[in-house]
């Protein structure tokens, strides 16, 4: 077995820190390293938290990890922010937030950058989950970077989905209009003690009643917080239990086939996208390519398919009659 999944498997911190680190910066030994701890995955429940800015997931976040941690169950956690402009890296890092949690053995806690990446996650998020939950950890929290409407991704990699909103700001609106509904597990209405609270949830509810679902179904909840005080912070992990019992009980195997399509596909995409930025990179391969494009000798599209045609192979096997 590699050194860094070793290591991370004996309990080293260290090990679990770099290993991301690589995975986040890409490094091609990251992947042996992430085959080798694959079969010691699938034990740990992922947490996603989504919502729009200002909603308060990291002081609910940082709520839930001492709600789990009374519970005596260990703590990873994904922070995922807006990337820097200059260096790349997160804007926000882990020494800010969740300050009270950082000597704690029992928490790990990262900040990873977007990257530009949409969808409210990275591009590595769901590798550095697979690490924690090699690790050792009982509860992975992932939260979104908040860039409101667009952040879905999150139920692909998530057990449970907690979206977050404030009264006052129109949460329940954008969450028609985005898919946003479509996607929680739970609904919070955090900074409860703002006017219009109840408003927001009644709103929501309604918006939940109104969706068709079979009789067996999950029925969302919609809760209220007041996270900076620690309020409702017990209501959310009870409706977190039963919805882990619930997916047991019902969706089951379908949940697990579903998030193992999505990651598999998901690696495939960026194995090609790596391998298409290599040779984009390449003056070999690209130079004429560019060159035309410059000079206007081909429209952008004809010369995206014949680059394509030139340097990626696809095996296709014919259709048997």
């Amino acid at each position: 077995m590699s050194s860094l999944a070793s290591r991370i498997l004996k309990g080293d911190r260290r090990a679990v820190a770099r290993l991301i680190r690589d995975i986040d910066d890409r490094m091609p030994s990251a992947r042996e390293e992430l085959k080798a701890l694959y079969p010691h995955t699938g034990n740990a429940h992922i947490i996603g938290l989504t919502g729009a800015p200002g909603s308060g997931k990291s002081s609910l976040t940082d709520q839930l990890i001492a709600a789990f941690r009374q519970r005596g169950q260990t703590v990873g956690v994904l922070a995922v922010d807006p990337s820097s402009p200059f260096t790349g890296g997160a804007i926000l890092g882990d020494r800010i937030r969740m300050q009270q949690h950082t000597l704690d053995k029992g928490v790990f806690i990262r900040s990873m950058a977007t990257r530009g990446h949409l969808g409210g996650l990275t591009r590595s998020t769901r590798d550095a989950a697979r690490v924690l939950d090699a690790f050792g950890v009982d509860i992975i929290l992932i939260e979104t970077v908040g860039v409101g409407q667009d952040e879905v991704d999150i139920v692909k990699q998530a057990d449970t989905t907690l979206v977050i909103a404030v009264p006052g700001l129109g949460d329940e609106v954008q969450a028609i209009k985005a898919g946003v509904l479509e996607i929680g597990d739970i609904f919070v209405v955090n900074k409860s003690d703002l006017p219009g609270a109840r408003k927001a949830k009644r709103d929501l509810e309604m918006m939940l009643d109104l969706r068709p679902r079979p009789a067996d179904a999950w029925h969302p909840p919609v809760l209220q917080s007041i996270a900076t005080q620690s309020e409702g912070i017990e209501q959310i992990l009870t409706y977190t239990d039963k919805h882990v019992e619930h997916i047991r009980e019902h969706d089951g195997h379908k949940h697990k086939r579903e998030r193992l399509h999505e990651e598999f596909f998901v690696l495939l995409k960026g194995i090609l996208h790596d391998q298409l930025e290599s040779l984009l990179q390449s003056p070999t391969h690209s130079a004429s390519f560019f060159e035309a494009l410059e000079q206007e000798a081909q429209d952008p599209m004809t010369l995206a398919e014949q680059f394509i045609e030139r340097y990626v192979s696809f095996h296709h096997t014919p259709n048997q009659q």
